[in-house]
């Protein structure tokens, strides 16, 4: 039940503390001057929307068998634009490092990062984008992405971003389904964004295109940063409503679809996330994970942001650079994915570079394995604990956090403010602790839906708010969850989502291939190996490394057939068409179990 409480109150981070402040005659002319102070950042309130009733939070997990957090609601503001809120940050930690580039030095202030976003609104109002426009980065960790997002919230522009190893024909198509007006890129991927513009087979409304440095026919990022400031409007945004951020994912099934964040969402999310996994002002913070990825953009830019930590940029995992960063800029925390957990696990090159400076280290974007969760504490005992989380682009993306790493192999317990329950398959039935089922989630930070794709948001997102995440699990007594399997036929590559229907699609375009499957072939470093199940056409003399070379020539690296490709006599498929890759699993693919 739905509990809606009315607070009389301001809340204003003092000291980098967030403390209330009673309204009318309790609120003193001290209090009203610590909000104009330089420690002190307003946030108004409206009305304080519980998922629980205060009794009912004392519980982690109820007599109706829903999860919630050990820990208390906390108050999100719902009329306050993410800009504001992260402005507000800016004006508090002013002349301290905010986002530091590790391989050049470049850093922004605090006080820099917002001057600049508003430079570079102020210079995207005059060339004529306006609220509502979508603008796309294409493009490696960059410091300046952190400067065009926030420019993008001030304006009311809805900011997507797409992966940076994309062919042109995959950036073509998001540039497509987002309707995007411009792109921002780097000069190494300069030519693949031209061709994507200029692609004749599909047309998009991209007109201008801008570089973070120089390129010949795109328009310098500096540019918008020399502008002046003053062209800088008031656009009046609402955060329930309007949409802050458009990443790309595959959800349960298909292919990829728009998710839509809105300012709210994402506040929410970077407040649920400050309840758990607070960062302290001045922590290095590694920001290794890709910024077009819904874990980077908000968990690993935001969450140190918010905090005044200092968010230190790599472009890509090298593994002498990834440690030199570690060891360099005294890395204390980092969010890392299972392929990197397990490389610090196992490779030798890791004893050759001082890491003791790490505290804490969290996985997420794919399963950790309990087994290569203590064999990392076992080599690394400095110290440093190792603890995941969970989360969907669809839910902004946390949901779940083992804050202290204190159940391992478990995702954690629920976030502030969130719901979850574990739901029998068949009927949907609440289920209790211990017993298996899909994992369902209820927060503010659940999507407002998909882009032009209501008939997917319904398939996901239930009338009563519920989510559901198409991942099989269960939950202790005490509240944690563990995840086991995926109902997704997704594959999970590397931490990167890889739909196989895109897959198959495009194998389907080879004139030599009659029917294909793909599926997931289980790897220890990969989490899963891409592999294609082909039904060759008659007479046909394809080989295997020719359908690995056709997908290489046309697919990101994530989404190509690492796990090879198979000639099978048929495809199995139920009475609707459907691929059964239950069966395809069963008859092809062995798996050891320890």
């Amino acid at each position: 039940m739905r509990h809606q409480v009315y607070h009389q109150c301001r809340r204003i981070l003092v000291n980098d503390k967030l403390k209330t402040y009673a309204t009318g005659s309790q609120y003193s002319k001290q209090n009203k001057t610590l909000l104009n102070s330089n420690v002190g950042h307003e946030i108004n309130l409206v009305p304080r929307r519980l998922l629980t009733s205060q009794k009912e939070s004392t519980c982690l997990i109820s007599a109706d068998n829903i999860i919630r957090s050990h820990l208390p609601d906390i108050v999100i503001p719902e009329n306050v634009p993410f800009h504001e809120y992260m402005f507000g940050k800016c004006d508090i930690y002013k002349d301290l490092p905010a986002v530091t580039e590790f391989l050049t030095g470049r850093t922004y202030t605090y006080s820099q990062l917002k001057e600049n976003s508003i430079r570079v609104a102020s210079a995207l109002h005059r060339l004529g984008y306006r609220k509502g426009d979508v603008l796309l980065s294409f493009s490696t960790n960059h410091m300046d992405i952190s400067v065009l997002m926030l420019a993008c919230a001030s304006l009311g522009i809805v900011y997507s971003a797409a992966n940076p190893t994309f062919t042109a024909d995959e950036l073509s198509r998001q540039l497509v389904d987002s309707g995007c007006l411009a792109v921002f890129t780097i000069p190494e991927l300069s030519e693949t964004v031209k061709e994507a513009m200029n692609s004749k087979s599909v047309q998009n409304k991209v007109k201008r295109a801008f570089v973070f440095g120089k390129s010949h026919g795109l328009q310098p990022f500096q540019s918008l940063l020399d502008d002046d400031g003053k062209g800088f409007p008031d656009v009046d945004i609402d955060p329930l409503k309007d949409v802050y951020v458009l990443p790309y994912s595959s959800g349960t099934t298909g292919l990829p679809k728009g998710v839509m964040l809105t300012h709210y969402n994402i506040l929410a999310n970077c407040l649920q996330m400050k309840a758990s996994v607070n960062v302290h002002v001045g922590e290095p913070t590694l920001g290794l994970l890709p910024l077009y990825h819904i874990f980077g953009m908000v968990i690993v830019q935001y969450c140190a942001l918010q905090n005044g930590g200092i968010l230190v940029t790599l472009p890509k995992f090298d593994p002498e650079v990834f440690l030199k960063c570690i060891q360099d800029a005294k890395i204390e925390l980092a969010n890392l994915v299972p392929a990197v957990v397990n490389f610090m696990v196992k490779h030798p090159l890791v004893s050759k570079y001082d890491i003791t400076s790490l505290r804490r280290v969290y996985s997420a974007a794919a399963p950790l394995g309990e087994g290569v969760t203590k064999e990392f504490l076992r080599r690394h005992t400095f110290g440093v604990t190792l603890a995941q989380g969970f989360g969907m682009t669809e839910t902004s993306p946390a949901t779940n956090v083992d804050t202290y790493g204190s159940a391992c192999g478990s995702i954690g317990t629920m976030l502030v403010n969130t719901l979850g329950k574990i739901v029998d398959v068949e009927n949907n039935k609440q289920l209790g602790p211990g017993e298996m089922g899909e994992y369902c989630v209820k927060g503010p930070q659940v999507m407002k839906g998909y882009f032009n794709n209501q008939k997917a948001t319904d398939e996901i997102i239930k009338p009563d708010g519920w989510l559901h995440t198409g991942d099989i699990g269960y939950v202790t007594k005490d509240g944690f969850v563990y995840i086991c399997d995926r109902m997704k036929e997704l594959i999970k590559y590397k931490g990167s989502q890889v739909p196989p229907a895109e897959l198959e699609a495009l194998l389907l375009e080879h004139h030599d291939i009659a029917d294909v499957a793909v599926i997931g072939i289980p790897d220890d470093r990969a989490g899963e190996l891409p592999k294609a199940f082909v039904v060759k056409k008659n007479d046909a003399k394809v080989t295997e490394q020719d359908i690995v070379n056709f997908v290489k020539e046309k697919m990101a690296p994530s989404k190509r057939l690492h796990g090879g490709v198979q000639f099978v006599k048929d495809i199995p498929r139920n009475a609707s068409g459907k691929i059964i890759r239950k069966t395809i699993k069963e008859k092809y693919v062995t798996v050891s179990r320890d």
